[in-house]
Parts: C-alpha cells; structure tokens; sequence
C-alpha cells in the first residue's frame, strides 16, 4: 500500500524506526547473530516490507511461527535464514524443506515427519532445531524425552536425511526481572544442549534469548537472540521500561478520520447500551473503525485518542465499525485525523496506553490491527 491509501483508516509503518531498532537491539547483543522474528504478519506491521528492511538493517535470520507464514516469505522472493516452529500433523514439510527453511521440532512426532518428508523430497536434507522444554511448558521437548528425541535425530542425520542445525528453547517470565523461572530454565538449557553436543549433535546456533531476555540478560544470548516485539519498538514488559528508556522507537502509528462531527444535548445516550451519557450539551465525533478492525472492545470508556491537540476517550461502546468522542463542544472538521496511537511525539497516545485502558498488553494492540485497515510504508529510503 502507498501514499493513494484511503483516508478512513490507516497504519502508517516506519521502516525507518524499524531499521533503527534493528541497530539497537543488535547492539544488546554484539556477539549474537540476530532473528527478526516476523509471525502474524510481523505483528500487524506486514511481514514482507518488514523483513526486508531487518535484513537490510542486519538481521541474519527471519523467524515465524507457522510454515505457511515462512513459505509466503519465500514466494516474495526473501532469501536467507528462515525458521518456522508451529506445526501440526501433515504439515508443509516437504514444501519447508525445499524452499531452505529451518524446521522448529519439539517431539518425536514432529522429527518422523519431517524425517518421512526429506526422503519423499528425494534426499534433500532437512534443516532441523531441536526445542527443548525448559520450563514453559508449551511447545518443545521435556528433559526426560529428550535423549529419546536427540538419538532419533542423530540417527537420521547419520543417514544424510537432516541436519540438526539448531537447539533453542524459549523463557516464561524473561519480562519479570529476577523471576526465579529465569535462572531454572538457563541452566535447564544449559543440561539439554550439553546432553545433546556429549551426544554428538553440532548446532550451528544455540538460542533462547527473545526481546525481554535480548534487552536485559546478556547471559542468555549464546549463538542468536529473537527480537519479536521491541524489533517493532514496543517495550516487552513495563517493568523493562519505556520503549524510549530501551532506545527503541514505535514503528506503527495507527489514525482515522472522523466520519461526523454534530451536536448533542444533555443526557443523550451514546453507542450501545448506553454506558455512557453526556452529562451536558456537547459535540459527538465518530472515529470510523471498531472491533472489527482490531479496536478492542475492552477498551470502550477508557481507549484513548488525540483529536485537534488534545486527548479524548472513547465515549460508550466500541462497535463493530466505529466509536465514540465526546469533544466537549469542540468542532474539528469532519475528515480531521485522529490519532489512536503512535510514537508520542506529538502527544498522542501509544500502543502501551491504550493496553493499559483495555487490560491487556501492546503486543495485542498492534497484531490484531485488522486487514480493513492499510499498511502505509514510509521513510523506506
């Protein structure tokens, strides 16, 4: 999408931001290569724009979590690393391992199929990282299944059907500084990778540092670190701090344009149910996009916008398709910006404030920005 985008609704991306962080966060981690991780459509922001300028900007690897997601980066034409770990049975296996893509597996399960699907690829060997389960307790392989799963990998590897090119976990509560989860799970992957290399197994990358751990525990970087969330300028946790005390810049700014500006009396009820009423005369402006572009519901009385300079908040309900202001008898024109969230700059909210009015966190925010909504890329140079 470019400039011509409609002016109803639209997120602009900042690849400049975007590339910024990248430096940063590769600063975090000098000895570590980097993997942008780019899953859910690079968490709203459009993962193939995205990827590219984190390639650009010196990521080494791209991750996602489906294989669909990773095949659709190669079928735009990106090459390099690229990691996948989300699969279930009867899966794009042998599409993944023909177009060069590293297979996340946590099981037994998961290996034969992968296994079964480099011989139908005619002897192609499959890219393999072995998870292990540190104590998440989601995907990944349990400590007392892993000699199991490493001894079934070697032994494929003996026969030239994959390559064990990778052992990873993933933290629990990396956003909790000092949880004592972090230490446990470091040294549990710590036991696992050597139980694996005493085996045998040569990774080419051990890793288990994502954004809050790449951001404040250099002693979990090892070979790689996977920056998802703070690639994209959003602090992980508040207990990390600002995105602007991490060095980090938004990269979204999502605005609409007000669809209609009139006048109300005292007392007049706004949107469904009526949760709330104005309490004098005033003036109604509706911002046109609802839940079913990604605006949460949760938020309705609290979600914050900035209209003419100044702060509003959802009046009432958010609805399918639009919400709410009441300006207080103010008048913008119709068609005037507002600003749902964005860098702060200019005073308008972010990400992490309107997770603050809906009880949830910004990673949630920005992903679930709906397709109704165009992605404009600006500061591409």
């Amino acid at each position: 999408m470019n400039e011509t985008a409609p002016a109803r609704a639209r997120a602009e991306i900042d690849l400049a931001a975007l590339v910024a962080n990248v430096g940063t966060l590769r600063a975090y981690a000098p000895a570590a290569a980097l993997m942008a991780v780019v899953k859910s459509d690079a968490y709203g922001h459009g993962a193939v724009p995205c990827a590219r300028a984190a390639l650009g900007a010196g990521a080494s690897w791209l991750g996602t979590a489906t294989p669909e997601e990773a095949l659709a980066l190669r079928e735009a034409g990106l090459g390099g690393r690229i990691m996948c770990w989300l699969w279930t049975p009867g899966g794009p296996w042998r599409e993944a391992i023909e177009a060069d893509v590293d297979l996340g597996v946590s099981g037994l399960w998961a290996l034969r199929e992968a296994i079964q699907a480099a011989r139908a690829a005619g002897g192609r060997t499959a890219r393999v990282q072995l998870k292990a389960d540190t104590g998440l307790g989601r995907n990944g392989c349990q400590p007392r299944d892993w000699p199991e799963l490493v001894a079934e990998a070697l032994r494929a590897e003996a026969e030239g059907l994959i390559r064990v090119t990778g052992l990873w976990s993933h933290f629990a509560c990396a956003d909790e500084p000092g949880h004592p989860s972090i230490g446990a799970q470091l040294t549990a992957f710590r036991e696992m990778v050597a139980y694996a290399e005493g085996q045998g197994v040569r990774p080419e990358v051990r890793h288990i540092a994502n954004s809050p751990a790449t951001l404040t525990l250099p002693e979990t970087h090892f070979d790689l670190v996977r920056t998802g969330i703070a690639t994209y300028g959003i602090s992980p946790a508040p207990a990390l701090g600002t995105a602007a005390d991490l060095g980090l810049r938004p990269v979204m700014t999502l605005s609409a344009s007000l669809a209609l500006v009139k006048r109300v009396p005292a007392g007049h009820g706004v949107s469904y149910g009526h949760h709330y009423v104005t309490p004098g005369d005033t003036t109604l402006g509706l911002v046109p996009v609802g839940y079913a572009d990604g605006i949460p519901r949760h938020a309705s009385g609290t979600g914050p916008v900035l209209v003419g300079g100044k702060w509003r908040t959802v009046a009432g309900r958010v609805a399918m398709d639009q919400f709410a202001v009441d300006l207080g008898g103010d008048q913008p024109a119709v068609g005037e910006r507002v600003v749902l969230f964005g860098p702060g700059d200019e005073g308008e909210p972010t990400a992490e404030d309107w997770a603050r009015a809906a009880g949830t966190i910004a990673y949630e925010i920005v992903t679930r920005i709906g397709t109704r909504v165009p992605r404009v890329y600006v500061n591409s140079e």
